[in-house]
């Protein structure tokens, strides 16, 4: 089993910057995952974010998001982050992180099905 938990939302405005934290737990592959990001909004369904896949530089990105956010994780303190800047009022929503214990095919990260763990969320409001 792996846990989850996100961190580091809040209220922000038009332009500012946040970092979410997804702290991992459990077990948790160091040698073979996928860690992504998705976000709900308030009547909308649950969509993709970003996600980086072990190992190197494989990391992807929904259109709406690329240049201003960028995944990572921290294999030493077993920790996944997002990182926002120049947050838009339609960055408004929860962001979950999710994870697998496997490299996930580039055809299928951008789905919610293929991740086995999830956290709870973290609401992210962007508001002026």
């Amino acid at each position: 089993q792996v846990q989850l938990v996100e961190s580091g939302g809040g209220l922000v405005q038009p332009g500012d910057s946040l970092k979410l934290v997804c702290t991992i737990s459990g077990r948790a592959s160091r040698s073979s995952y996928t860690l992504g990001w998705f976000r709900q909004a308030p009547g909308k369904e649950r969509e993709f974010v970003a996600a980086v896949r072990c190992c190197g530089s494989s990391t992807h990105y929904a259109d709406s998001v690329k240049g201003r956010f960028t995944i990572f994780r921290d294999n030493a303190k077993n920790t996944g982050y997002l990182q926002m800047n120049n947050l838009k009022p339609e960055d408004t929503a929860v962001y979950l992180c999710a994870w697998d214990n496997q490299r996930i095919i580039l055809s299928s990260v951008r789905n919610g099905e293929a991740y086995d763990y999830w956290g709870e969320g973290t609401q992210v409001t962007v508001s002026s």
